[in-house]
């Protein structure tokens, strides 16, 4: 019973949450459907004589399909204040300061501005002067509703997960002053970019963006080439700051704390380090799920219990669905995150046979498994996005992740160790750049082959 339960109360959860953003079904009906699940629950006491686990679970999947709804409700009553609601389209002058790290493209930057009124505000501006987490702006341009430029991509919706609701475009912006925001993550991020500066200072390029986004999940330079050959052959999570990723960096926060540490603190201070890394990395979907399944890792270690992956999969989901409905429909970075993972813990024993031909040496198999387990799990939603399928994925991720870690590691040591001098990163930085090259020339390799790819 307690292995079956804990699925069906997330599977409960998430279907409700699903129905709900497709039908908008009301606050009464939620009670009424959560009722329900009480008495189907209560029903499967009354018969005595021949008790039914059945009803237990309908009872139980029922009242959290309801929890759902009514969490998605909860969520969908967050509107425009009632401050600026009338002041939709027309030409406005706000003051407030940058919320979030700001998402740098080729032409311009998108800043999440975050005014007096509380509003969170997309502002659109031109790529210089650049803007950093916490600046103090005043904001004046037009305020309007973002409009769906296309009938594939609901960009309202996606935009409303995150309670923004309104629209500047390349407004006229007078900054005022800095260090607005969470003093942590000022540091954080001011760390991350001297990062990326000593990155730039030790490796040439692409090769000094491909390690950043390989370490911390920065694809800001990135020429938007190198993105597009990596989405074809299907290695991208590679640069995204992937659960893999992550998991690389948890099993080193293990070895490096556990050699000094009891267990106990070496898994608290890990926690600690996992977070303060997530919020550091974006604090994106799927940076967000694998730091909580790394942190039951480190919780479940300290107390000398069994760490079991499935568990922590659905306890991550469950809590993120909590915090954010929206995004189990509206953000493809979950999408693909949870069901990749969903992927290599349930489909691996499957494909296991199919893998047997690869060997062993250099966890070949390993990565075989994991690489075709996720990219079936995935399939459905990369073709309803992309609507194209790589011929190339499994042996461009064979040929490329057996290298990834010890690219992660000189890379990281090569940018850390520039903090005192680039001389001092220099040997470290040679081999970051040996190792990136060869990863990219393998998806530049297998993107420029004919028909590496089927468009559907």
């Amino acid at each position: 019973m307690r292995y079956v339960l804990p699925p069906i109360i997330v599977s409960g959860f998430a279907v409700g949450i699903f129905f709900r953003s497709f039908f908008d079904l009301g606050w009464t009906l939620a009670l009424l459907i959560m009722t329900t699940g009480v008495f189907l629950f209560i029903f499967h006491h009354l018969d005595v004589k021949r008790p039914s686990g059945v009803f237990v679970w309908l009872g139980v999947f029922v009242l959290t399909f309801g929890l759902g709804v009514l969490r998605y409700e909860i969520k969908d009553a967050s509107s425009v204040s009632a401050e600026l609601e009338p002041k939709i389209g027309q030409k406005v002058l706000l003051n407030g300061f940058i919320a979030e790290e700001p998402d740098e493209r080729e032409n311009s930057t998108r800043l999440i501005f975050k005014s007096e009124t509380g509003d969170k505000i997309l502002l659109v501006v031109n790529r210089y002067p650049e803007y950093f987490y916490g600046d103090v702006l005043e904001a004046g341009g037009t305020l309007k509703e973002p409009d769906n430029f296309s009938d594939d991509f609901d960009y309202k919706s996606y935009l409303a997960k995150d309670d923004i609701f309104l629209e500047i475009i390349f407004p006229e912006i007078k900054k005022s002053g800095s260090g607005a925001g969470w003093k942590v993550k000022h540091v954080l991020l001011g760390l991350k970019n001297k990062y990326l500066e000593n990155l730039s200072e030790v490796l040439s390029e692409p090769q000094a963006s491909f390690v950043g986004g390989l370490t911390i999940g920065a694809r800001k330079s990135m020429p938007a080439e190198i993105l597009e050959q990596f989405r074809k052959v299907g290695v991208i999570h590679i640069v995204v700051l992937s659960g893999y990723n992550i998991t690389i960096v948890a099993k080193a926060f293990a070895g490096a704390l556990g050699a000094f540490l009891p267990r106990i603190f070496a898994a608290s201070f890990g926690m600690i380090g996992i977070f303060l890394f997530a919020i550091l990395a974006g604090a994106s979907a799927t940076v967000v799920r694998a730091s909580i399944m790394a942190s039951i890792l480190y919780l479940a270690g300290s107390v000398g219990r069994v760490y079991e992956a499935k568990v922590a999969l659905f306890a991550a989901g469950f809590l993120m669905l909590l915090y954010n409905p929206k995004i189990l429909r509206f953000d493809l970075g979950f999408q693909l995150s949870f069901l990749a993972a969903l992927g290599l813990l349930y489909l691996s024993p499957y494909f296991e046979k199919f893998v047997r031909w690869l060997p062993k040496k250099f966890n070949l198999r390993e990565y075989g498994l994991a690489t075709l387990s996720a990219q079936v799990a995935v399939l459905p939603i990369l073709l309803q996005n992309s609507d194209s399928l790589s011929l190339f994925s499994l042996p461009a991720n064979l040929l490329i992740l057996i290298f990834v870690p010890a690219t992660m590691f000189f890379g990281f040591l090569s940018g850390v160790l520039a903090f005192v001098h680039p001389w001092v990163a220099a040997p470290f930085s040679w081999v970051t750049y040996f190792l990136s090259s060869y990863e990219l020339w393998v998806a530049s390799f297998f993107a420029n082959i004919p028909f590496s790819s089927l468009s559907l």
